[in-house]
């Protein structure tokens, strides 16, 4: 599913009006509905509704949303933004609509015409909408910040007023909303840290733009969703044999962490590799072999014989920062030729060393959280910098990167796709070193390392969500992740018929 810039939003728009065809009014029309039903069927309609409008489109959906909401039995008090100037069209279309139904309109043009807000009311913020290019001023930002004082229920109109949608908002006066209605498809800004405080729930109300326009369009971010993973998953044979799906080497664990060892060797596993191997210190070996009877051993050396026999590695987890760790990664690196995964303490290290990123195998995969990505490529002042950083690096390098969070991105050849599956309950010690053996699983069975790193994220967010079925976020541990990624793979696999 592709991200659009402001620009290409508003050739969306374009686009249907002209292809369908339908007036602009029209389509202002279908918006308010869908918002204006998605309100009415809320249970806080008997609390009093404001309505605060710009003089642009979306201040004309606000006053289609007043109109619609008077005609189904509720009458809400409008408040327009007054700046001498007419607005839109459609804004003047709208308007005139509202006074042929006698509805009271209030002008705010100066401070002390903001209205008193009751907190128990509701708050529809229409002042500014996608286009928006530069922070809040003069009589907008005095309305956000009263809108932000008030302790009302509030709902914004496409995007809260004072947010760009696609790159970083210099300022926080931006509306404050409980819930975000938005236009036809998730926007860039929803997926980002940093304005997690400021949308709230987002509600997509599909409009019905054309969908044609989409071909037209190419994009360099994309949410990743169930039907892309779908078509990327391998076909099992049912005459296939171990030594078809590959061979994974873990290099994890310390004596402090032989947890993290465990876990991705578990989850490696549990992912479909052929075989797996856990490269640990003898003083975890007991631990490893009663946990996954399943992995075979190797006790930890600086060197490793026939390193090239496996189809992939994962070194990370748990390994330690030491001057052996460090050996460790520098003769893995120096000598494997195959993509191999990154992570945790093995990030740490090359953090220290930069120049060993020229080293990496070509198609690497690296799995870095916020702080790790800033310790290994440079401190990034904002999110949307660390975003732009890790998709001009993956230009640099011949590498993939794996930004972890709640929407974790990944990043090849100038490309970011958003995973969109995972919970909060995923914000645990252990989530990383799962993720770290399902990756490596799916790189030893061959999947390219994009690929492998998409469908390695989606599996992890998907087990953690279905976890959910008897645990609770809270209470959600990452061995309860491996558990369910049985059920994450089942609800994945595309359906395929069998010859009987």
């Amino acid at each position: 599913m592709k991200l659009l810039s402001a620009a290409q939003l508003q050739e969306w728009d374009a686009y249907t009006i002209a292809n369908t065809p339908i007036a602009s009014i029209d389509l202002m029309e279908r918006a308010a509905k869908a918002c204006t039903q998605w309100i009415l069927k809320q249970p806080f309609l008997k609390q009093p509704i404001y309505i605060f409008c710009g003089k642009g489109n979306n201040g004309g959906d606000g006053l289609a949303i007043a109109r619609l909401l008077h005609e189904a039995g509720i009458t809400p008090k409008v408040f327009i933004a007054e700046f001498g100037k007419p607005g839109t069209d459609n804004f003047q279309e709208n308007l005139h609509r509202l006074h042929v139904l006698g509805l009271p309109i209030q002008y705010i043009s100066s401070e002390n015409l903001l209205p008193p807000i009751n907190d128990d009311s509701i708050v529809i913020d229409a002042l500014l909408g996608v286009g928006l290019n530069k922070p809040l001023s003069g009589l907008y930002a005095l309305i956000a910040a009263h809108i932000n004082t008030a302790k009302a229920t509030v709902i914004a109109i496409d995007v809260p007023t004072g947010m760009y949608i696609d790159q970083h908002t210099e300022s926080t006066n931006i509306v404050k909303a409980n819930y975000t209605l938005t236009i036809q498809c998730p926007k860039l800004c929803f997926l980002i840290p940093e304005n997690a405080a400021f949308f709230g729930q987002v509600q997509i109300l599909d409009i019905g733009l054309h969908p044609a326009y989409l071909s037209t369009i190419d994009t360099n971010l994309q949410l990743t969703v169930l039907e892309d993973i779908q078509q990327c998953i391998h076909v099992r044979d049912a005459f296939s044999h171990k030594g078809q799906f590959g061979h994974a080497l873990l290099i994890a664990g310390s004596e402090e962490k032989m947890g993290a060892a465990i876990m991705a060797t578990g989850a490696a596993l549990r992912s479909g590799t052929g075989l797996v191997t856990a490269q640990v210190p003898a003083s975890g070996a007991t631990a490893l072999n009663i946990c996954y009877p399943e992995a075979m051993l190797l006790m930890r050396s600086n060197t490793i014989d026939n390193i090239n026999h496996y189809t992939a590695i994962g070194i990370g987890p748990g390994l330690g920062v030491n001057t052996d760790s460090q050996q460790i990664l520098f003769n893995v690196i120096s000598h494997y030729k195959q993509p191999m995964v990154i992570d945790a303490d093995a990030l740490s290290i090359l953090a220290e060393n930069a120049d060993w990123l020229r080293l990496l195998p070509k198609g690497s995969i690296l799995t870095p959280h916020p702080k790790e990505f800033d310790r290994v490529f440079g401190k990034c002042v904002n999110d949307f910098e660390r975003l732009h950083k890790a998709l001009a690096l993956t230009l640099q390098y011949p590498l993939t990167i794996v930004l972890k969070g709640h929407y974790t991105l990944v990043a090849q050849q100038g490309k970011g796709f958003f995973n969109t599956t995972g919970n909060a309950g995923l914000a645990k010690g252990g989530s990383g070193d799962v993720l770290t053996g399902i990756i490596t699983a799916l790189l030893a069975q061959k999947y390219e390392p994009c690929i492998a790193a998409r469908l390695g994220v989606y599996l992890h967010g998907t087990a953690a969500d279905l976890a959910l079925e008897t645990e609770a976020e809270e209470s959600l541990v990452a061995t309860q992740v491996i558990a369910y990624l049985g059920k994450a793979w089942n609800y994945v696999k595309p359906s395929a018929a069998f010859i009987h």
